[in-house]
């Protein structure tokens, strides 16, 4: 008897509450996550050879976040922290998913804990009929045994970079499989996870979109062609919410999970990527921009954090305003979107976010809990030597494993150019001191629970 009542107790505390007001009223939310697309790989942010009409309407219709960031510079751990609400180091996830050899081999699990806090499970409590299409990758192709998308709460699912047994969806598919899940589902609320493969290697990027760049060199002409694509996607969606009459209830939100990839020096052959079934261009091609930031992908520098955030919420969201004051990051999207919902969180939940839905109505908030970073990547390139970041207000400290330190003002210095760290001597003695703290709340082993103990298929529930 004991046993059960504790059990109705836990489920108590886990479940989210939220107000009583009619579904309609309840917004629906779209939540469109790019791969490796830069800060700088839009028109509407002085680009001037990469065209993005449909985030530049997006743009002009809601509110451009200029100071938004990922909390990793890489793909799993960049996704772990928008769906959890939490930073990925606190799962062990530091990198991205590989195979389970290269997991262990740095000390990851095979796939984010089914268990943990998730923003699709608390909307789908609320009420919401909640989806996820497009890229996964909170686990990897190589993996037996995976949870899939249904035990992170969500109710229709068609991926790619997914478990070994699961099919891979189309990586073209993203928007139409969106626009349908709207369609059947107009009647709302919904909440949908679009997360695209642009501007990801290998680039594949559409017939109609190459012809269209044709006048471009072909380096230039693959990218803009991807962008294109991606722009594309964004527009379907957009155009199936106004179809459907749904435009002034949806909260629409683009961003990607990290900066753009680094440029190889020279083509490669054909890369073959079977997460997607694809054979595309390789890095060589990839020369998107970080709009002026330093770093790229695998840096923690702004390059490779901060990155696009677009919201449109029509009667809630001022349109066509940039908010370059309050600096919104990844975990803070569970709360501040539980809030919109009129979802109120569990007691025992113990994000790292914060409710930041005043911004998406047009104030300035000024977030008031530090930011970290971990990264345990290794690399040779001169802006990835960073392995613990802490921001506090607009003070910036970057470490490295020998205690490196370097400090920024980012109020002054967007571009992360001067280090002050000799001229503020104390401010660094204090962010050392609160990013060590912080570091050593993280877990030092991994959770048995994440790791796959099986190298050969093992048979699943069909999709």
């Amino acid at each position: 008897m004991m046993k059960t009542s504790i059990l109705i107790l836990t489920a108590l505390l886990l479940a989210p509450l939220y107000a009583a007001e009619p579904a309609a009223r309840r917004p629906n939310i779209i939540f469109i996550y790019a791969d490796d697309w830069g800060w700088g790989d839009l028109s509407c942010h002085g680009n001037t050879w990469l065209q993005t009409p449909n985030l530049d309407k997006l743009a002009s219709q809601g509110t451009d976040f200029q100071q938004f960031n990922v909390l990793n510079p890489v793909c799993s751990p960049s996704r772990t922290a928008a769906m959890t609400g939490m930073y990925p180091a606190r799962f062990s996830v530091h990198q991205h998913f590989a195979a389970p050899e290269s997991n262990h081999a740095r000390g990851m699990p095979d796939w984010l804990d089914p268990k943990a806090p998730s923003l699709p499970r608390f909307l789908k409590a609320a009420g919401y009929r909640t989806a996820h299409f497009g890229k996964w990758h909170l686990t990897n192709r190589d993996t037996y045994g995976a949870p899939k998308p249904e035990a992170y709460g969500f109710d229709e699912f068609a991926v790619f970079n997914g478990g070994a047994e699961w099919p891979s969806a189309d990586m073209h598919a993203t928007a139409s499989n969106t626009v349908a899940f709207i369609q059947a589902n107009k009647g709302g609320p919904f909440f949908i996870n679009a997360w695209l493969h642009e501007s990801h290697t290998p680039h594949v990027p559409t017939k109609e979109s190459m012809e269209k760049w044709k006048h471009l060199d072909k380096q230039k002409q693959v990218y803009a062609a991807v962008i294109t694509d991606g722009d594309n996607a964004v527009g379907a969606i957009l155009d199936a919410l106004k179809a459907e009459g749904l435009e002034d209830n949806t909260i629409v939100i683009f961003s990607s999970d990290n900066g753009p990839e680094s440029t190889a020096a020279k083509a490669g052959p054909e890369k073959r990527d079977r997460d997607v079934s694809a054979t595309g261009y390789d890095t060589y091609y990839s020369v998107g921009s970080s709009g002026g930031l330093r770093g790229r992908k695998r840096s923690l520098f702004e390059g490779g954090v901060r990155v696009p955030f677009i919201v449109r919420w029509p009667g809630h969201t001022p349109a066509g305003a940039k908010n370059d004051r309050t600096v919104f990051t990844a975990v803070d999207l569970l709360p501040t979107l539980c809030a919109a919902a009129g979802v109120t969180l569990p007691a025992n939940y113990m994000g790292d976010g914060e409710n930041l839905l005043s911004a998406m109505q047009g104030s300035t908030p000024t977030r008031t809990r530090p930011i970290f970073w971990h990264w345990t990547g290794k690399g040779t390139e001169p802006d990835w030597w960073p392995r613990l970041v802490v921001r506090d207000g607009d003070w910036k400290l970057a470490l490295d494993d020998a205690k490196r330190a370097e400090l920024f003002d980012l109020a002054k210095d967007r571009a992360e150019a001067t280090n002050v760290a000799k001229d503020h001597p104390e401010i660094v003695v204090r962010l050392t001191k609160l990013a060590l703290a912080w570091k050593a709340t993280l877990p030092e082993k991994l959770n048995p629970a994440c790791v796959s103990k099986s190298s050969t298929p093992v048979k699943s529930d069909p999709p």
